[in-house]
């Protein structure tokens, strides 16, 4: 990926009472993306199929809906926040980041974690192993999409996934990065180190940052270091959420954090501001905010 700072935008799939029950992402393409991704960098979308508070509130398949905007929009990245490794099969997971990388025009990161959701994955009929197995399924599911995406007839055989002479043409051109969101200190964050791309964990309270979010990206570091790779190579990116600044005071506020953030390694800003109905915090955001730290 790249250390340039950049910022994603999280565009909900939910429609809620305050969206007239309405997926807020299809209000958002209407009003609001139009005008923030002139500036923004990447729009994320969350992997989930019914609602939390009421299950019956409109909520949109991820994929789809991605593959909906990368039309829409022609020019920001696209990734999940994040994949449920579990919901699709490995190969067909590689095949889909595939095609889509093709059709954006090579704008697509691939976005997953393990899954946590256990009842979801019950009611769709998905198995829902322990978190270790989750753990070792999403390894092996990264590894099957690299060798899909990087030979003509790949073969794999691990513990959970199996693919013989899967070959998946046309395979992606620039080579699809891979985000991996994680918290889990025994297995899944040593894994990133070993074979993402790139990480994703969400925004904690200030002042558990020094011991508790350090103590993790630490131990990415460092199980890239012992994998032979460059810890720097490593994008860590933070989901914050939060509302929009409603005035340059509330904007110092959100600089002020995200400069904090910064200088403990962060350098992609995954910004989910719920459903704003004007352009004008997002303005406010962009100027005060976005544009003077993407320029210091």
């Amino acid at each position: 990926m790249t250390d340039e700072l950049t910022f994603g935008w999280v565009s909900p799939v939910i429609g809620l009472p305050d969206s007239d029950h309405e997926p807020i992402v299809m209000y958002q393409e209407r009003n609001i993306l139009p005008t923030a991704f002139e500036h923004f960098d990447c729009v994320w979308l969350a992997d989930h199929f019914y609602g939390f508070a009421n299950e019956n509130d409109p909520f949109l398949e991820s994929w789809t809906t991605m593959t909906w905007l990368a039309a829409k929009f022609p020019t920001v990245m696209l990734c999940h926040h994040v994949l449920g490794q579990g919901y699709r099969n490995p190969a067909l997971t590689a095949k889909m980041a595939a095609t889509l990388q093709t059709l954006s025009g090579g704008r697509f990161i691939l976005g997953i974690g393990a899954g946590w959701r256990g009842e979801e994955f019950e009611r769709y009929g998905y198995d829902f192993p322990s978190t270790a197995t989750r753990i070792r399924q999403l390894e092996e599911t990264i590894k099957i999409c690299r060798l899909m995406w990087t030979e003509e007839s790949p073969s794999f055989e691990g513990r959970h996934y199996t693919i013989r002479d899967a070959k998946a043409p046309p395979r992606p051109d620039p080579m699809i990065p891979i985000m991996v969101g994680a918290q889990g200190e025994q297995l899944s964050l040593p894994m990133v180190g070993r074979l993402a791309d790139g990480w994703n964990t969400f925004w904690w309270p200030r002042e558990e940052w020094e011991e508790n979010w350090t103590r993790k990206r630490d131990i990415v570091r460092k199980a890239a270091e012992e994998a032979g790779r460059d810890p720097a190579d490593i994008t860590i990116s933070v989901t914050r959420e939060a509302g929009l600044p409603n005035d340059s005071a509330e904007a110092e506020q959100w600089r002020e954090t995200l400069e904090h953030l910064r200088a403990l390694g962060v350098r992609h800003f995954t910004c989910d501001f719920g459903h704003p109905t004007s352009t004008e915090p997002v303005l406010r955001f962009v100027e005060e905010v976005l544009k003077p730290m993407k320029a210091g």
